[in-house]
């Protein structure tokens, strides 16, 4: 599971009582903005049994300092301890491009002492303006975006490639912002996401 910016859920129990094991939490953006309810979601997440990590949304510009930003609230947030969810950059953003991506992994990994992470883009993303044959090694664990309804089956492939976000949740009570359902991607598994 994955939430965006300002997204929310009321009732973590209920979601890992549906089978979700772990979370992506858009806490940092850019290189000065946090999410002021992250603190409060992640706790949540934690109480009921969600793995959970960081998830950066990045934008072109100042990789360094926005890795440090990232890494800066996921220590005070305590997401960078064995057993949470790889911290995860989000790629969206137009002019965020391979040069980007391969600099932030270097920096995060530097300044967290860390060496596994996850790069999320759409399907379009990858096809058409991501080449992670560049900057993706053993650590790195690529998660795409294709609402296509059939978890583990993005119809894409990359020897790298461990999850497929497939759906979004439901508009419904407990839910609110956009807010992404996963799955693995075989051969992957929960270990091999999990610092």
């Amino acid at each position: 599971m994955n939430l965006a910016l300002h997204a929310t859920v009321a009732d973590w129990g209920a979601v890992r009582a549906g089978a979700v094991c772990f979370a992506s939490i858009t806490v940092t953006e850019n290189v000065n903005w946090s999410d002021p309810g992250a603190e409060r979601q992640i706790a949540a997440a934690q109480r009921a049994g969600v793995r959970v990590g960081i998830r950066h949304y990045a934008r072109p510009g100042a990789v360094g300092d926005q890795a440090r930003h990232c890494v800066g609230a996921g220590r005070r947030l305590g997401l960078f301890g064995p057993g949470s969810l790889a911290p995860t950059l989000d790629v969206e953003a137009e002019g965020v491009d391979d040069r980007f991506v391969k600099s932030w992994i270097k920096a995060v990994r530097h300044a967290a002492g860390i060496s596994r992470v996850l790069v999320y883009a759409s399907y379009e993303h990858w096809l058409n303006r991501l080449h992670p044959t560049r900057w993706a090694d053993s650590e790195v664990v690529l998660w795409v975006r294709r609402h296509n309804g059939i978890p583990g089956r993005p119809g894409w492939f990359h020897s790298r490639l461990g999850i497929h976000e497939h759906s979004t949740a439901p508009q419904k009570s407990g839910f609110r912002g956009p807010i992404g359902f996963d799955a693995m991607v075989y051969p992957f598994s929960l270990e091999d996401v999990i610092l």
